[in-house]
Formats: structure tokens, C-alpha cells, sequence
């Protein structure tokens, strides 16, 4: 009677080649994985970098001219002195646009600065710290809220204070905001945007900062205009 054939017994040479072709698999894969992080950070910083230079630009032409008050060399001196009244600060109004940012927010203590776009789909919050439609402009009266993400643009919120300071600069001007409540919400509570009266900051990321994957709570910093 034939005994059954039974399947050959891989090799040791066998299993290290299939090891050493995984082992070149997961390196091939956490290349390209980290290509992409670079990538997406470089492109992020210059993106920033680009838009806070056509921010600045935008802020210094919005500045009134400065009067010279000295006559040019070997003029006459006039026979009675005119005094105008000097011209106020020049407003100009912030339109929610796509392409041009709202302002730049700054909290130095933690050493946060970054510009501010409309919206906060994914392309928007890959470059910048996004305003969340429906909410005022930054600057303006009543619950402004900006939202940005965790592993970025956001991430030094992790060592936020109350009494923090925050500033929003725009075109209008610059407005000081103190931190007076940091909390962790579920996703679903939009009450944090609820607009309550009086100047307020809402900052909104997500939770836990080292979470892998979606994070599944809400980290809110909430702050205050501080009266100039």
C-alpha cells in the first residue's frame, strides 16, 4: 500500500527569503508613509509662510500714510501754519474669502502662531487653522470659533493655561483674548459654539493629542476679549 504524499517542509532558506521580502515590504511601506508626512508639512509651511506674507503686505497698505511734518530743503517757510486733523484709522471690511486669509492667531507662551482660512474641510485644516462658518469673523462681536487639528497647527494647545493670552490679528486690527475655561466635550456638543453675548474665542481640536486614528472626544479652549 502507497503511503500519502505529504507537503514538503519549507526550507530554512525559503522562510528567510519570504521574511526578507516582508521585511523589505514594511520598509518600502514606512517610506513612503513618511514621504507623505514630509511632504504634507512642507507644503503646510510654505503655504504658511506664503499666505502670512500676503497677509502682511495686506496689513501695512490698510496702514494710514505717516504725515512729514518738515518742509523740503530751501523752501520757504509758510506765512501762517496750517494744522489739519489727522485722518482715523482707515476699516476695511473682512469678507469670509477662500482664497485670502482672515487673520493670524498667536499665543506666544505656548509658541503657537499660524494664519486663519474659511473653512474647515480637510484641504483647509492640512494648511492652516480654519474658521468655522456660521460663527462671527475673527474679530467681531460674539462667539468666533476656529478649529484646527491636533497633530499640527493645534497641537501646542496641549499645554494651554487659563489666563493665557491669544491674539487675533486681521485687517481691522489686532484683539487680545485671556483663556478662562478649557474642557473636553463629545463631538456631537455644538453648545460650545453657541453664541452667548459679549466678545468670545472658541478654540476646538480633537482629543486625546497621542490618539492614533480618529480621535473620539473634543478639546475646547475657550477665551475672553480683554478690553483695550
Amino acid at each position: 500500500m502507497t503511503a500519502p504524499i505529504r507537503g514538503r517542509a519549507s526550507s530554512p532558506q525559503h522562510v528567510q527569503r519570504i521574511l526578507r521580502g516582508g521585511a523589505y515590504l514594511f520598509l518600502m511601506l514606512g517610506t513612503l508613509v513618511l514621504g507623505y508626512c514630509a511632504y504634507v508639512m512642507l507644503g503646510a509651511k510654505l503655504y504658511q509662510a506664503y499666505e502670512a506674507r500676503r497677509f502682511q503686505e495686506a496689513v501695512d497698505s490698510a496702514r494710514p500714510p505717516v504725515a512729514n511734518d518738515e518742509p523740503p530743503p530751501n523752501s520757504p517757510a509758510p506765512a501762517v501754519a496750517t494744522e489739519l486733523p489727522s485722518a482715523p484709522p482707515r476699516k476695511i471690511a473682512i469678507a469670509a474669502r477662500p482664497d485670502f486669509p482672515l487673520g493670524r492667531i498667536e499665543i506666544s507662551r505656548i509658541g503657537l502662531t499660524a494664519m486663519i482660512m474659511e473653512g474647515v474641510d480637510a484641504g483647509t485644516l492640512r494648511r492652516a487653522v480654519g474658521h468655522i462658518p456660521g460663527t462671527p469673523l475673527p474679530g467681531a462681536q460674539g462667539n468666533v470659533a476656529l478649529a484646527g487639528h491636533r497633530d499640527t497647527f493645534f497641537r501646542p494647545l496641549r499645554d494651554i493655561q487659563n489666563d493665557d493670552e491669544i491674539t487675533l490679528t486681521t485687517l481691522d486690527g489686532s484683539y487680545r483674548y485671556r483663556v478662562d475655561l478649557i474642557s473636553i466635550v463629545e463631538p456631537r456638543d455644538v453648545g460650545v459654539l453657541k453664541n452667548t453675548g459679549g466678545a468670545i474665542l472658541t478654540l476646538v481640536t480633537c482629543y486625546p493629542f497621542h490618539f492614533i486614528g480618529p480621535a473620539p472626544q473634543r478639546f475646547i479652549v475657550r477665551a475672553h476679549r480683554v478690553p483695550e
